[in-house]
């Protein structure tokens, strides 16, 4: 009985995707450990005739397999005969070549994360920050190529100002990488606008970040309090100021809808009020997710030809992807 994809699907090797039929071993193919994309290595291939087939499909894609290759789901491996009405491990098959960031914690980075939840933009593949002030644009890039190793300039804009009717002059600071704006949009909940986005706690890995997330914040959204040693920040995004206030040990309330943004006061001596909690969240995002499975359909051989089964021994993994989904052989 087959037990792996078929001759023509296309499983994830790291050059790119490739059919079934076209891996040896020595190729290495992409899989997921955990929420993580890693490689493995192609020991030995099998190849098995068969006329019984099955049609799984997803949310994504319909895919040919053997009946008994396995495919993850919450509950452990099941049969792909057997997947129908389940989720299964996935991950997006484009996103596989780009390239993966080492992103550092610090006060840069808490920086970068503060300045754009307050005044930046999380794109579908970039991220960019537009202001009027050259100097806040030059701290971002400047914190945007610390933290994360990508080259980030200034770009001189105009920007069209509803007040004054006419453009004014501006900056932006943009860097293109679908990683870094994933990473972002984890942080902030799945959602970067700026009226849904959460408070990110990834910021709260030590002090030196969280005080960078505020001098970024603040400078995008906040200002200095005259005649007090502190600054506000002011906001309609009532939920993310109520989760920093305990942060700092201040007193927030939201204000109604019909009076406009809500205020949180920062004391410059917020830190000796031994409020600040170290948490540790992962700075890397997520790169698996999981799928419906909505039906999975017999598919026979037609006339005399059999489907061929492709079956692959790996090393260190013993699971790869079948155009992003997780699978393995059976036992």
């Amino acid at each position: 009985m087959g037990y792996g994809p078929t001759s023509k699907m296309l499983v994830n090797l790291v050059d790119g995707c490739a059919q079934a039929k076209n891996v040896v071993p020595g190729s290495v193919m992409w899989t997921l450990d955990g929420d993580r994309t890693v490689q493995t290595t192609v020991v030995d291939v099998t190849a098995v005739k068969g006329r019984q087939a099955v049609d799984v499909v997803t949310d994504h894609m319909t895919f040919t397999a053997g009946s008994d290759l396995l495919l993850l789901t919450p509950d452990g491996w099941r049969r792909a005969a057997d997947a129908a009405g389940t989720t299964v491990a996935w991950t997006h098959a484009k996103k596989l070549c780009r390239e993966r960031l080492t992103i550092r914690p610090g006060y840069e980075f808490g920086y970068f994360v503060g300045a754009t939840c307050a005044d930046g933009t999380a794109g579908k593949n970039y991220v960019s920050l537009v202001v009027n002030d050259e100097a806040f644009a030059t701290r971002y890039a400047t914190a945007l190529a610390a933290c994360t190793g990508l080259p980030a300039r200034l770009e001189a804009v105009t920007r069209p100002s509803g007040y004054l009717k006419r453009d004014l002059p501006g900056f932006r600071v943009r860097v293109v990488s679908s990683y870094l704006s994933d990473a972002l949009r984890h942080y902030v909940g799945g959602d970067a606008h700026h009226m849904r986005q959460r408070f990110p706690r990834v910021v709260l890995r030590d002090v030196d970040t969280f005080e960078g997330f505020l001098d970024g914040y603040i400078e995008g959204d906040g200002c200095p309090i005259k005649g007090w040693s502190g600054r506000v920040i002011t906001s309609a995004n009532a939920p993310f100021l109520a989760d920093i206030a305990p942060i700092i040990g201040a007193r927030f309330t939201p204000r109604a809808k019909a009076r406009g943004a809500s205020r949180l006061c920062v004391s410059d001596r917020w830190g000796s009020r031994g409020t600040f909690t170290p948490e540790h969240h992962p700075l890397n995002p997520p790169e698996s997710s999981w799928i419906q499975v909505h039906e999975v359909r017999p598919r026979p051989a037609l006339g005399t030809k059999p489907f061929t089964f492709y079956s692959y021994r790996l090393a260190p993994h013993p699971t790869f992807l079948v155009n992003g989904h997780l699978a393995r052989e059976a036992w």
